[in-house]
């Protein structure tokens, strides 16, 4: 049997360092782990 390299896109949470493949097509609204709406914005930094 032949061995082959499979690569899917996936997301990163930039809140909790969770990574994730979607189930559908759509961009994600949550983070599966933190469900932070923010999950593709990084933290800011408090003054």
């Amino acid at each position: 049997m032949a061995e082959i390299k499979i690569q899917v896109k996936g997301y990163k949470c930039e809140r909790c360092g969770h990574e994730w493949i979607p189930r559908k097509k759509e961009y994600p609204i949550l983070c599966p782990k933190c469900k932070s709406a923010y999950w593709d914005k990084p933290k800011k930094k408090r003054n």
